[in-house]
C-alpha cells in the first residue's frame, strides 16, 4: 500500500520503520527535515511538503505533538488537504482535542479525504516494537481499510467508536497513566525509606494484583532517580490537560489527574520537561526527604 507518513518523532519514525518492515511503500515528511534521514535510509522517499507525501498516498498518517500541529499540517497551506486525493484516508495517530479531531474530519470531508483518529500508547518501545495499543475512532469501513496498517505498528487495534472516541479513549488512557505512575512513585518511596530492596519489592508486588505496565517498566527509573526519555513528561501533561478539558465540558470531577497536572507543571518550569513521565517521582522522592 502506499502511504505517506508525516512525523518523524520519537514515536512517528519508529512506527514509519516497521510500515516498511511490512513492504508498504512509505513517503515520509517532517518539519525538521533532517529527520526524514533515517526513514529515507530504510527505503522511504521524502517529501518537500504534507501535501506532496499526500499526493499519491492510499493512506496519510499524521503523528505529531499537538492540536495546533495537526491543524497546519492537515488544513494549512501546504497541508495534506491540498494534496490528498478524493477516496483517500487520512489517520491522525496524534493525540489532540476530540473536537478538534471532528473539525478536521468535517473539513477533509468537503474534499472527500475520509478520517480515523487513532491515537496509541505503549511509548516508545512500543513504537519501536510494532506493540502499540491502537484507539481507532471513525466509520467501520475506513478502520477495515486502515486494519493491514495499523496492525503492522500495533498489537491491540480497538474500534471504540465514531470520529473523536480514539481521542477520548486516549484521554480516559492518560488519566489512569497518571494516578498509575503516580501510586508506583509513592510505593517506591515508602520501600526505599524502610530501606527496603526494591527490585525485590518489585518482583513481589508486580505479578499481583498490583501489577502494572508502569510498575514493571518503569520502577526502575523510579529507584534509581534517573529518566531517561520513553514519552515526554511535557507531552504526558499536554495530554492531561486535554483529558481535564473535557471533563470540565461535561461536569466530571478528575482529581488525581488535576494534581498530577499540577505535579507536572511544577516539573515542567525547574527544567524536567524533556525527561520521561516517571520523573513525577522526583516530587514524592523530595517531599518524602529521600532526596536533598
Amino acid at each position: 500500500m502506499q502511504i505517506a507518513f508525516i512525523g518523524m518523532g520519537t514515536m512517528g519514525l519508529p512506527m514509519a520503520l516497521n510500515l516498511l518492515q511490512a513492504g508498504h511503500r512509505v513517503t515520509v515528511h517532517n518539519r525538521t527535515r533532517e529527520r526524514e534521514a533515517a526513514a529515507e535510509k530504510a527505503g522511504a522517499q521524502r517529501a518537500a511538503s504534507p501535501a506532496e507525501a499526500a499526493r499519491e498516498a492510499e493512506i496519510t498518517i499524521t503523528c505529531v505533538s499537538d492540536t495546533p500541529d495537526v491543524e497546519k499540517i492537515v488544513l494549512g497551506e501546504t497541508g495534506v488537504i491540498q494534496g490528498a486525493k478524493a477516496g483517500s484516508l487520512l489517520i491522525d495517530m496524534s493525540t489532540i482535542s476530540p473536537a478538534a479531531t471532528r473539525e478536521i474530519a468535517a473539513a477533509l470531508a468537503q474534499k472527500k479525504v475520509r478520517m480515523l483518529d487513532a491515537p496509541v500508547s505503549g511509548g516508545s518501545e512500543g513504537a519501536q516494537q510494532g506493540t502499540l495499543s491502537i484507539m481507532v475512532g471513525g466509520a467501520p469501513e475506513d478502520v477495515a481499510a486502515a486494519m493491514p496498517v495499523l496492525e503492522a505498528m500495533g498489537k491491540s487495534v480497538a474500534h471504540v467508536g465514531p470520529i473523536g472516541a480514539g481521542q477520548l479513549t486516549k484521554a480516559i488512557n492518560q488519566i489512569v497513566v497518571a494516578g498509575t505512575y503516580w501510586s508506583v512513585a509513592e510505593g517506591v518511596a515508602l520501600g526505599l525509606k524502610a530501606g527496603l530492596d526494591m527490585e525485590k519489592v518489585v518482583q513481589a508486588v508486580g505479578g499481583g494484583a498490583a501489577g502494572s505496565w508502569a510498575m514493571v517498566n518503569r520502577s526502575g527509573n523510579m529507584i534509581a532517580n534517573d529518566y531517561p526519555l520513553g514519552f515526554k513528561l511535557e507531552l504526558h501533561r499536554k495530554d492531561l490537560n486535554i483529558a481535564l478539558e473535557v471533563a470540565r465540558e461535561l461536569g466530571v470531577t478528575l482529581p488525581v489527574a488535576a494534581f498530577v497536572e499540577q505535579v507536572e507543571t511544577g516539573l515542567i518550569a525547574r527544567g524536567h520537561a524533556q525527561e520521561d513521565i516517571s520523573t513525577i517521582a522526583r516530587s514524592v522522592r523530595e517531599q518524602s526527604g529521600i532526596d536533598d
